[in-house]
């Protein structure tokens, strides 16, 4: 196991280290086994990562490295460089809201400081083949955390209403809320329009391609 790293230079220099490496390079070098498809592995490369970088949340609902407040995020681009899907913040909670503004909400706590690491995500491109990019360390600015933070309170609006199976993919110009389940039969707490309790898939949030596509151009392409 790699240690946690003791501060954010370490941090990045070991994911500076692996910029340029495949996937089945760095498997193989943790003797872990790299899946010929990524279809019911949908986490196996941020695994990687966290292991080979010393991330030490696990399971816990914290930042990946919370001793640095940092979280990783790893990204699929295209060959141009465009993220190919949706990046997914966390669970967003259906009950015991009261009292949860944006300024200590989770998905503020996870977004405040992100190890971004795209990589190689075309279909075409055999998973153990596919490389590692150059990570970039990013915080909202005042901009993007104005954004985030107007789609979140729009969101947790309509759960607060009971209104979370109205809520569609479409709404939120950065974030989204969609369901997060592995079938549909894993149902959780929720609320309905009078106050009644209801069963309801879990949902996610979500960072949208533009919005994600935003922070990469800024950093890799238009530079200031």
């Amino acid at each position: 196991m790699t240690p946690p790293p003791a501060s954010e230079q370490i941090l990045m220099e070991r994911a500076l280290a692996l910029a340029g490496l495949t996937l089945g390079e760095v498997s193989e070098t943790l003797s872990i086994p790299c899946p010929a498809s990524l279809t019911r592995e949908k986490g196996w490369i941020g695994m990687l990562l966290e292991t080979c970088l010393g991330a030490n949340a696990g399971s816990k609902p914290e930042q990946d490295f919370a001793h640095l407040g940092i979280e990783l995020k790893t990204i699929p681009v295209n060959r141009e460089g465009k993220p190919l899907e949706t990046t997914f913040v966390c669970v967003a909670p259906l009950t015991g809201i009261a009292g949860i503004r944006w300024e200590n909400s989770h998905v503020r706590q996870k977004l405040s400081r992100v190890l971004w690491v795209p990589v190689e995500g075309e279909r075409d491109i055999p998973v153990s083949q596919r490389c590692i990019g150059t990570p970039l360390l990013w915080s909202p600015s005042q901009e993007e955390e104005a954004q985030l933070r107007a789609d979140w309170e729009e969101l947790m609006d309509w759960v607060a209403l009971g209104r979370v199976t109205e809520i569609t993919a479409r709404q939120g110009e950065s974030l989204q809320l969609r369901p997060k389940a592995a079938n549909g039969k894993a149902l959780t707490d929720a609320f309905g329009p009078s106050g009644e309790p209801i069963r309801t898939l879990p949902r996610g949030f979500y960072l949208r391609t533009q919005f994600t596509h935003q922070i990469l151009r800024r950093y890799f392409v238009d530079p200031k």
